[in-house]
């Protein structure tokens, strides 16, 4: 990469974790200009697993949630400016806009601005009791609701889906959990994967259905949803006529990134098939002087050989030193694997690697998928994508390195959990 001019003013758009880690990398690494942090929540920069997780569950504090202590932006120098929200980037002039239209100057600007959840359109989807889970009020609100044990109804089977479930479950609400597909995660993890956590929530009490669509909200003590105001849902309509009893609704179908400012500042997107701001290795958008970290970029991998985006916690966590460095003309490309975990009451597990838009012709699973003990592992011509250990622990550098080696391994011994893991990569 050529070397380039170190920016003497960079404002990072987006005051979610990505956002704090970028202004915190540029200062270990010595950058001494300015550095603005817009964020158009009121909180200090916080990290959203816990949202779902800890947090929701009541285990862990709020406050650690938070990715600094209150005082760590000033004594860093960096200008935090929460209830900030960025409405347009001018190129030209070298400037964001915010709504207040004030103007920030800047050399650089790097986007961190996150996803936001796909809404619900269906009638009655503004009612009292119907959430969602983005934000740290969004939990705060939750965990209050699910303290009286409600019946609790959750829309979507993906990841936030599966794991506010299980929290339900473990405040002792009774919970329904609606999936339009066949099985929950099944486009994460495919029928193998998506069968082990199906079973695990039937186990635990949820009231799994599969293959529904909801068509309606409804409010308490009616039928259907008409007009505006303060009521309360009390039940999920379906498709075809069913209906079931809730007095609490949380929607989790996906999320969008937020590519406005890019969009309308003309920086490219990438495909639809992707989504997301294009960026290059580097992180660098088709406008140099501005970059793109976290949830938004969709990057171009050097192992993998695709445009990758992921909205998972490690890449809104690492990404952003590579960031730093290439504002500070440092060739440093991004190459880490896509990495997710998730918590499910007494199960865990991680996911790294990426099965990519071609897909795989062959799941291995190496120990015991009845008992929820096991390695799911990803294959398309006999090399691994990609693998899942559930409640089996420090194995994700032996997949990672299975990935990275492109090699033909033998499904048979990848399956032997007696073959150690070090005589199947080169």
């Amino acid at each position: 990469m050529p070397a380039r001019t170190v920016p003497q003013h960079v404002v990072v758009v987006g005051a979610g974790l990505a956002g704090a880690k970028t202004v915190e990398h540029l200062r270990a690494r010595g950058f001494d200009g300015r550095l603005t942090l817009l964020g158009d929540e009121a909180e200090r920069p916080y990290e959203r697993p816990p949202l779902s997780k800890g947090y929701l569950l009541g285990s862990a504090a709020r406050d650690e949630a938070f990715v600094h202590g209150p005082g760590w932006y000033a004594d860093h120098d960096v200008d935090l400016r929460t209830g900030c929200r960025a409405v347009r980037l001018d190129l030209r002039a070298g400037e964001v806009l915010d709504a207040d239209e004030r103007r920030w100057r800047a050399d650089a600007v790097v986007l961190a601005t996150g996803s936001e959840p796909r809404p619900l359109g269906v009638p009655g989807a503004d009612l009292d009791g119907v959430h969602q889970l983005r934000t740290l009020p969004d939990s705060d609100a939750l965990r209050e609701a699910l303290t009286g044990r409600p019946r609790v109804a959750v829309v979507g089977g993906g990841w936030i889906g599966l794991e506010v479930a299980a929290a339900a479950r473990q405040a002792g609400c009774e919970v329904t959990l609606l999936v339009r597909g066949p099985a929950p995660l099944l486009g994460a993890l495919g029928p193998e994967g998506a069968e082990l956590f199906a079973g695990l929530h039937r186990e635990h009490g949820v009231d799994l259905r599969t293959g529904v669509e909801v068509d309606a909200l409804l409010p308490a003590g009616t039928e259907v949803a008409t007009g505006t105001g303060a009521r309360r849902v009390g039940a999920v309509g379906l498709v075809g006529g069913d209906r079931v009893e809730a007095d609490v609704v949380v929607v989790g179908i996906g999320a969008a990134p937020r590519v406005g400012l890019a969009r309308e500042a003309g920086i490219a997107l990438a495909g639809a098939d992707v989504g997301g701001v294009a960026v290059d290795a580097h992180l660098r958008t088709s406008v140099p002087q501005v970059l793109a970290v976290g949830d938004i970029a969709a990057a171009e991998h050097p192992t993998l050989g695709e445009r990758v985006r992921v909205e998972h916690w490690a890449t809104a966590l690492h990404q952003p030193e590579t960031a730093a460095a290439t504002l500070l003309g440092l060739d440093e490309p991004y190459d880490r694997l896509p990495y997710a975990f998730s918590d499910q009451y007494e199960l865990g597990m991680e996911h790294v690697g990426h099965v990519g838009a071609r897909g795989y012709d062959q799941v291995v699973v190496r120990g015991d998928l009845a008992g929820r003990e096991c390695v799911l592992l990803w294959l398309r011509q006999g090399r691994v994508l990609a693998g899942t250990n559930v409640d089996v622990w420090d194995v994700v550098d032996h997949v990672e390195a299975l990935v990275r080696s492109r090699s033909v391994v033998d499904p048979a011994r990848l399956a032997d959990p007696d073959v150690p893991w070090e005589e199947l990569a080169p």
